[in-house]
């Protein structure tokens, strides 16, 4: 009976055996270090396919060669020896996607990096998809929401841009793009704030700050820490860019933030030097561009008939002594549709967020923009441009036309309405009503320091007293009649600006 009942088990195990998992080809590690392995036996093995190491470390195909293959190691990088067995798995890498990883930070494979558990049975998305095709794309023609008022303004964003954030070390970068992130609305933007090369440190301060700001249950956080191998670290992006394309595919609209692209260009090269790929300009290897253009080219606005939905993109890239003209910034700001400027100098003297409007420019323009800031700002550029030569030259002791100094007196109220505290995002009738109250002169003669407290009064005012002119502009709407001149009428009825209310 012992041996009727041992035949049957047996019986099961060979019906129930993969037997095709036991023939596929196995591998074996020649040398190993520094997050790579160089592996022999897999001539068969598929670019970008993820593999297993007999100790149970993840790691993906990444050099393939006539007799080795150069294996990036995902996990477990201290635990693959020489001489340890591996095999193929048959898959790409993917990831977990859709609402429920909204509020959660994760790693670029997926895995849970707070405290709220892992993330099961919800659909995945391989990292490395093809970006749409040129049929499926339309025109950047719908704004994109900064409420930075200098950017909505002066340098507007469009849903599908990809548009650079540039600039040295510790000038405000993340921090702007924390306040882009803040603006958006859960349901209309869902935003993916990619972190990679960062301490683990300023990840855990992002996501306090987003949790503080409101705006973590409406942002995805994936982070390959410094810590992590440069294979997660080159993986990060494309992680990314495949969690808001889900958002996309749903007919969406999603926002995703690369923090930042340097850091990314880095472990990309060192991955091609330890595999012994030939380097090029600055030791990059000569696709460096093309990693960076495919990564880019994902952002985008879909046509209705494609599925509509966008994917708006916001590179991060780090200058050393503000030179833009440094292989990686050139080479990400020919791929991209416009920068923001970050200067130095500005930050410094606490014009904040320091964007340079001069070096700045969206090559989408006013296409992308709300009717009433179009309107308003339609002469910003150039007023500002002007106050800062004008100022410029009145330092040297030059002497100046008259009427001159009105011009450099509304500049230094426009400057200081352009100040804007982090984490506060302006609405579109604060934004035009700012504009407006500088280049129709409501401010004239109101010391530059007093002009953020009038312009929240009359925006208050306008609320109060104008209900339909503020809800037309805040919808992006034009008002019908003679609203300007209502708005002036309210702006002059405020009159002296005081720490009380104005009476």
């Amino acid at each position: 009976m012992a041996d009727s009942e041992t035949q049957h088990a047996f019986s099961r195990a060979v019906r129930n055996a993969e037997f095709a998992g036991m023939l596929r080809p196995r591998g074996v590690v020649g040398r190993t270090g520094d997050g790579v392995a160089e592996v022999a036996g897999l001539e068969a093995i598929a670019y970008e396919e993820l593999v297993r190491f007999d100790s149970g470390a993840l790691g993906m195909a990444f050099d393939l060669r006539a007799k080795k293959t150069g294996v990036l190691l995902l996990s477990s990088i201290d635990a693959v020896r020489a001489g340890e067995g591996v095999v193929g798995t048959g898959g790409l890498p993917d990831l977990p996607v859709g609402p429920a990883v909204l509020g959660r930070v994760i790693d670029p494979l997926g895995n849970p990096l707070d405290d709220q558990g892992p993330l099961l049975e919800l659909p995945r998305l391989d990292l490395f998809r093809p970006a749409p095709e040129l049929i499926e794309r339309k025109a950047v023609d719908e704004p994109l929401r900064t409420g930075v008022l200098v950017v909505d303004a002066a340098i507007p964003i469009g849903r599908g841009q990809r548009e650079l954030i540039i600039g040295d070390r510790n000038v405000g970068k993340t921090a702007l793009a924390e306040d882009i992130i803040v603006a958006q609305e859960p349901g209309d933007v869902a935003c993916v704030y990619v972190m990679i090369g960062q301490a683990m440190s300023r990840v855990l301060a992002l996501r306090e700050t987003l949790l503080a700001a409101g705006a973590l249950q409406n942002t995805a956080i994936v982070a390959a820490p410094a810590s992590m191998s440069p294979g997660m670290r080159y993986l990060a992006p494309y992680a990314g860019a495949s969690v808001a394309e889900w958002f996309r595919d749903q007919g969406g609209h999603a926002l995703v933030v690369y923090d930042d692209l340097t850091k990314h260009a880095d472990a990309y090269r060192e991955l091609s030097l330890l595999l012994d790929r030939p380097p090029g300009r600055e030791a990059f290897p000569g696709d460096v561009f093309f990693i960076h253009a495919e990564l880019l080219e994902r952002a985008a606005a879909r046509s209705a008939a494609a599925g509509g939905g966008s994917v708006t993109a916001l590179p991060i890239v780090e200058t050393t002594e503000s030179d833009i003209a440094a292989y990686i910034p050139t080479n990400i700001i020919s791929i991209t549709d416009g920068q923001i400027y970050l200067d130095t100098a500005r930050f410094t003297r606490n014009e904040r967020p320091a964007v340079d409007i001069g070096r700045s420019v969206s090559r989408i323009g006013a296409a992308a923009q709300p009717e009433p800031i179009r309107l308003a700002a339609r002469n910003l550029r150039i007023l500002h441009s002007r106050f800062e030569e004008l100022e410029s030259l009145s330092r040297v002791g030059l002497e100046l036309e008259a009427g001159v100094e009105e011009e450099i007196a509304r500049g230094r109220l426009l400057r200081a309405l352009l100040r804007q505290p982090r984490l506060t995002p302006r609405g579109i009738a604060e934004e035009v009503l700012a504009v407006l109250a500088v280049s129709e002169g409501w401010l004239d003669g109101l010391a530059p320091e007093k002009a953020p407290r009038f312009v929240e009064n009359l925006v208050a005012r306008v609320r109060s007293e104008e209900p339909r002119i503020s809800s037309q502009l805040d919808r992006g709407e034009v008002p019908d009649d003679d609203w300007l001149e209502s708005c002036r009428i309210l702006a002059a009825g405020l009159g002296p600006v005081s720490d009380g209310d104005p009476s």
